[in-house]
């Protein structure tokens, strides 16, 4: 059986930007095995399944992929994979549903002179505001001294909205371009509440990478050691969630621009907002480009 795939660089307007994404469109009768061994050959951040919905009310089931682990949810394949859906649709729709781990995840589509350009995900689940940690011990595993975590507006905090990370606010950009993963220390400090991986930003932006309004980084384990994420949807709509509880703002929306993947040459563009009411977080979103890079077949041995 020939299965088709298609590859896509998310949250970004140019090819070579962004974060890849292997997106495999014919995925009805792979084992999870399977897909966790395709996901692994692939070798992107995430590469994600479609399969038909168990509720016909839905668009798809969408399974996501690390090279070492499935996720329940994940920002840049969600955008990604509603990307390529909508490109290949013959039904024009506003909407996709997708069905997760975590749970049902509406993702709108962006259209310009009916070509579809972006995408924007609502966050399945409520902010979770987990463990916080120490600032030297989050320090210790992206290589910063102490001082250079902020813990003004927030602790180094396990915060997510569908699936779980580390948010750390730190001093400058200068100290974000810097840092690096220290695989002691994250095997030391993490898994905590099942937060495997570290998400960490500054409001120090140099006019130059305007219209950022932060700018991030995000170190997590892969199969071959830590390595970094260019651009992390769930982590950045987890932490702009944060950002708007504890924002004194009672009603309206939140919006934040923030840069991730400039230091690794991929640089991205993740646009967040929330929304609240009443002083509560009502939904939280992150959306942004896409760019078309590859496609093609793939058969497993042994299949028909």
């Amino acid at each position: 059986m020939q299965r088709r795939y298609v590859t896509v660089d998310v949250f970004t307007d140019r090819a070579f930007g962004g974060n890849q994404l292997a997106v495999v469109l014919d995925a009805g009768g792979l084992s999870t095995e399977q897909m966790q061994s395709i996901a692994t050959e692939f070798n992107y951040s995430e590469t994600t399944f479609v399969l038909p919905p168990r509720d016909k009310a839905n668009d798809a089931e969408v399974r996501i992929f690390t090279p070492v682990r499935e996720l329940p949810f994940a920002g840049h394949p969600n955008v990604g994979t509603a990307f390529v859906l909508a490109t290949i649709a013959k039904e024009s729709k506003p909407r996709l549903l997708f069905e997760e781990k975590a749970g049902l995840v509406p993702v709108d589509i962006v259209r310009e002179q009916g070509r579809v350009i972006s995408a924007e995900l609502t966050a399945p689940q409520k902010l979770a505001r987990l463990a916080q940690l120490p600032a030297a011990d989050v320090a210790a595993c992206i290589s910063l001294a102490a001082d250079d975590i902020k813990t003004d507006h927030h602790a180094p905090q396990v915060v997510g909205v569908g699936t779980p990370f580390v948010v750390a606010e730190v001093r400058s950009r200068e100290a974000v371009r810097r840092a690096k993963p220290d695989a002691a220390a994250f095997g030391r400090m993490l898994p905590r509440d099942g937060a495997f991986s570290v998400y960490f930003y500054t409001r120090d932006v140099p006019a130059a990478e305007a219209p950022c309004e932060r700018q991030a980084r995000m170190f997590f384990p892969g199969a071959s050691g830590l390595i970094e994420d260019p651009a992390t949807g769930s982590a950045t709509v987890a932490a702009a969630a944060l950002f708007a509880d504890l924002d004194p703002t009672r009603d309206g929306e939140l919006r934040l621009t923030i840069g991730q993947g400039f230091d690794m040459g991929r640089p991205s563009m993740l646009l967040t907002r929330v929304r609240k009411q009443d002083g509560k977080i009502v939904s939280a979103h992150v959306g942004g480009s896409c760019v078309r890079m590859m496609e093609g077949t793939f058969r497993l041995e042994g299949e028909g």
